[in-house]
């Protein structure tokens, strides 16, 4: 078997290298000049940016698993203690996230009859079989609607950018489903689930990841450099494909490498490019499933960081702070990456990294640099007192940029896995189907390739 990778992003990466690592002859082809898709860090000035995903939770055996094979576990960085405190911004000012339930009850996160109606959950009911619920809507019937647009809202703002109206809770959040239909009370749930944990510590279990928030030495790019190098020559860049045709059992690409064209052929091709994407590459051969891939929507993102000279700006504390979209205010949030990491500066400096856009604003996507790095100081000063000028700047915008799990994903999953049976040897990867975060691209990627590999050794 040989297998056809296009896309080298985080998820082509991966599979492309659990591939080889098993002995499978894999070549992966990326249209652009740099491998890592979205991911990426730069060193600037002093400081250390992240042009899109900022860290990783340790919390995923095959991340784990894929920086043992690449010999990078000695290079993870966990995030500073203070950064497991954490903000939202409501009713005027930024307001310290709870870190327990009695905690919850006695702060100002929410007003008293809020905090009352979060309590009331262990009374609520499970949602009619089969419901594809918004998040929105089970978030009102499980705690209330104040909780839902301050603190669900601001949960989400942090992951998908998205409309809270609109996100599926199944395919977002499946865990808060599986606790609904398991224990009908989500508090309940979690009690229950803590003292399986406690019960299984005391039997002598084995201990889980840590759970930290995490990076690498050199940001998330030492990450992406290691699979480079591991793959060597079989990962191509400037190497785009054009065309994929049915043959003999197999597949033939079409590839323009460096102004030259050439046909590739495959027993496996992996789509590990984005949604529409691969539906334009898809459409000439089964336009039914293009059509589904491509009504797979983003979110537009724009991630703007603002460095600060040492003694001009007090340091911030906790990992960052997050907007409810009922604020009405140009910011998703902020990471205080200087504090969460301080590895990231040099000599005290202070960094921001600020998110502008999502599904609900994204025309200030389509400003220009200038325009965003004043909008981020604007809002930055307003929301959390920040009065200095930053002496480093930088922006990277994503015209699309976070896939958009709304009501109806995984119906239209399901219809998309079941077009695929129509084309043997055809695959997706990516963050655009079943999973958004690195932990996500990398497990998938693995099954992925393990589930070609295995195939494939059944067939001899």
């Amino acid at each position: 078997m040989n297998v056809a990778v296009v896309g080298g992003g985080i998820s082509g990466l991966a599979v492309a290298h659990r591939l080889r690592s098993r002995g499978t002859d894999a070549v992966l082809l990326e249209t652009s000049g740099r491998l890592g898709g979205a991911v990426g860090t730069h060193a600037r000035d002093g400081y250390l940016v992240e042009q899109g995903p900022n860290s990783f939770l340790d919390r995923e055996p095959a991340t784990r698993e894929l920086a043992a094979a690449l010999n990078l576990e000695g290079r993870i960085r966990v995030a500073d203690p203070s950064a497991k405190r954490r903000y939202v911004y409501t009713r005027g000012r930024l307001r310290s996230v709870p870190a327990s339930p009695p905690a919850f009850l006695a702060s100002d996160i929410l007003p008293l009859g809020a905090r009352l109606r979060v309590a009331g959950e262990l009374f609520s009911g499970r949602a009619p079989a089969g419901t594809d619920e918004s998040l929105a809507d089970f978030g009102r019937r499980h705690l209330g609607r104040t909780a839902t647009r301050v603190l669900l809202d601001a949960v989400q703002t942090g992951i998908y950018a998205g409309d809270v109206e609109r996100l599926s809770v199944a395919a977002t959040f499946p865990m808060l489903v599986d606790l609904e239909r398991k224990h009908r009370s989500l508090i309940l749930g979690a009690i229950r689930a803590q003292q399986v944990q406690r019960r299984a510590l005391s039997a002598g279990a084995a201990p889980k990841l840590s759970g930290a928030l995490s990076t690498f030495d050199g940001g998330l790019q030492v990450l992406i450099d290691a699979l480079a190098t591991s793959l060597g020559d079989a990962a191509h860049v400037g190497a785009k494909v054009e065309g994929l045709t049915r043959v003999d059992g197999g597949w033939k690409l079409s590839v323009e490498e460096h102004g030259r064209r050439a046909e590739l052929r495959a027993s496996q091709v992996v789509l590990a490019v984005p949604a529409h994407v691969a539906a334009e590459l898809l459409r000439p051969l089964d336009d039914a499933l293009a059509a589904q891939m491509a009504r797979i929507d983003y979110a537009p993102m724009a991630v703007v960081h603002l460095g600060f000279d040492a003694g001009t700006t007090p340091a911030p504390d906790g990992f960052g702070f997050l907007v409810p979209f009922e604020e009405k205010r140009r910011l998703l949030g902020a990471i205080h990456a200087s504090t969460t990491f301080p590895f990231r500066v040099e000599g005290g400096r202070v960094l921001y990294t600020c998110m502008v856009g999502g599904a609900r604003q994204p025309e200030l996507v389509g400003q220009d640099e200038a325009a965003l790095t004043a909008l981020a100081m604007e809002e930055l000063r307003a929301l959390a007192g920040v009065t200095a000028r930053p002496t480093f700047t930088q922006v990277f915008r994503w015209p699309r940029g976070i896939p958009q799990y709304n009501v109806g994903h995984l119906e239209r999953m399901a219809g998309i896995d079941a077009a695929l049976q129509r084309w043997p040897g055809l695959h997706l990867a990516g963050n655009a189907y079943k999973g958004i975060g690195l932990n996500d691209c990398i497990r998938n990627a693995a099954r992925l390739a393990d589930a070609l590999t295995d195939e494939d050794s059944v067939r001899k």
